[in-house]
Order: C-alpha cells, then structure tokens, then sequence
C-alpha cells in the first residue's frame, strides 16, 4: 500500500526536477518511505512556500548502509502528470 508524503524542497532542487535532471531524492527515513510512495514536493525558499509544487512516485529505494548515511534513502523518482 502506497503512501503520499508532503516535503518540502529547495527551489534549486526543484527546479532540477522541473527540467528532469534530478531523478532522485536523499531523504531522512523518518517516514518508512517504500518504493510506490508518493512524494508531494511543495517549493519553499527557506522561509515561505512558492506555491510551485510537483508528484513524484518513487520508482526504486536504496537504503542499504554500505551505501547511505545512517538513517538516510535514495530514492529513484518518476514525476506525475497531474
């Protein structure tokens, strides 16, 4: 069973995004993301929210620690056409 998950995003890495150069996402697991997950991307400069904001399903999640930081996953994401 997927889950929709709302995150806030830096505009650099949103705009990344937006353009298709960033396929991916690191985050924190203090969510138990799971590959199928929807991740609902809202824009925010560091002190407000842009109002730009994307989907994305994760398509692949890497939270092996040989290769993430402790606590962290890598996220292979898919944008959604809404």
């Amino acid at each position: 069973m997927s889950h929709t998950h709302d995150l806030k995003i830096r505009p650099e890495y949103f705009e990344a995004i937006v353009r298709g150069d960033k396929t991916f996402e690191v985050r924190f697991n203090d969510r138990n993301f799971q590959e199928h997950d929807i991740l609902h991307l809202q824009e925010h400069d560091g002190e407000n929210y842009t109002g730009r904001e994307l989907s994305a399903e994760v398509t692949y999640l890497l939270d092996n620690p040989g290769y993430c930081k402790e606590g962290f996953v890598i996220m292979s994401i898919k944008g959604i056409e809404e």
